[in-house]
């Protein structure tokens, strides 16, 4: 990126690696220059740009370079401000369920708790029907027997959580994290589980009757006696599963990856191969 020194030409001077200087005035940044005008603006008026989050993670690294310290706190705090307004956003807090889960009969229903830290709590037999779970962290949570019927939990963390006999019928799980699970009996039928990660997962006896399992990586999970009639599983993973006694009639598994999967007394009469 060339650059004339022109009235910034002190600025520049102050460096003394980041930069060759040419002839005629001009100096070589050998940097992107996406961001740079925002940079210029900054100089003139010290105003912070309303950027995303992944962009003004990219000005960061331009105003450290350029050691511009004012800018640097500039965009960690409107940073910050951006987290606790999202976090206000939400109707309840972390603290607020744990104050809700003390009584009987707990129901969030239809209620927002988007990106709530929810980890190693005990929420069994919660009803979250309905309520936005995106990017919530249920990481290690007791959750058995919780409702999660037409949720929309795309991206959130369930990672060694306990689901057995969780209810998540018509439920958006795009892109979440359920790897080490204990979903035994679990009902997941009509979910959106497309591109899931149930790596290890215990799914015995669960439920998947027409799931959307597009792009899930199921390997090393146990389905023994799972029934996923009418599943879509087009490009899963199921290396190394163990799919004894479990339920495909009829379903296509020729784009799925099955090397290794245990598949004996399935039921495949008719299934895709």
């Amino acid at each position: 990126m060339l650059c004339s020194l022109g009235i910034y030409g002190l600025w520049f001077h102050d460096f003394r690696s980041p930069f060759d200087v040419l002839l005629q005035g001009y100096i070589f940044v050998d940097r992107d220059g996406k961001h740079f005008r925002h940079i210029l603006n900054w100089l003139r008026d010290g105003e912070i740009p309303p950027l995303k989050d992944s962009e003004y993670a990219q000005l960061l690294r331009e105003a450290e370079y350029y050691q511009l310290l004012g800018l640097v706190d500039g965009v960690k705090t409107a940073l910050s401000k951006r987290k606790v307004d999202e976090e206000l956003g939400t109707e309840l807090t972390r603290i607020d369920i744990i104050k809700c889960i003390q009584s009987d009969r707990v129901r969030f229903r239809g209620i927002n708790l988007s990106g709530l830290d929810l980890s190693k709590l005990d929420l069994s037999f919660v009803d979250f029907s309905y309520a936005c779970l995106k990017t919530v962290f249920f990481s290690r949570a007791n959750l058995q027997c919780a409702k999660f019927r037409d949720v929309d939990a795309e991206a959130s963390i369930f990672h060694n959580a306990t689901l057995r006999e969780c209810e998540f019928t018509g439920a958006n799980l795009r892109g979440a994290v359920l790897a080490g699970a204990n979903l035994q009996s679990a009902n997941l039928q009509d979910a959106c589980l497309i591109g899931c990660s149930f790596c290890g997962a215990d799914l015995r006896s669960a439920h998947l009757q027409t799931a959307d399992l597009t792009n899930a990586n199921l390997e090393g999970a146990n389905l023994e006696g799972a029934n996923l009639k009418g599943a879509k599983l087009t490009n899963a993973n199921l290396k190394g599963a163990n799919l004894q006694r479990a339920y495909l009639r009829h379903v296509n598994l020729r784009d799925t990856h099955l090397e290794g999967a245990k598949l004996d007394g399935a039921n495949l009469l008719g299934a895709i191969r």
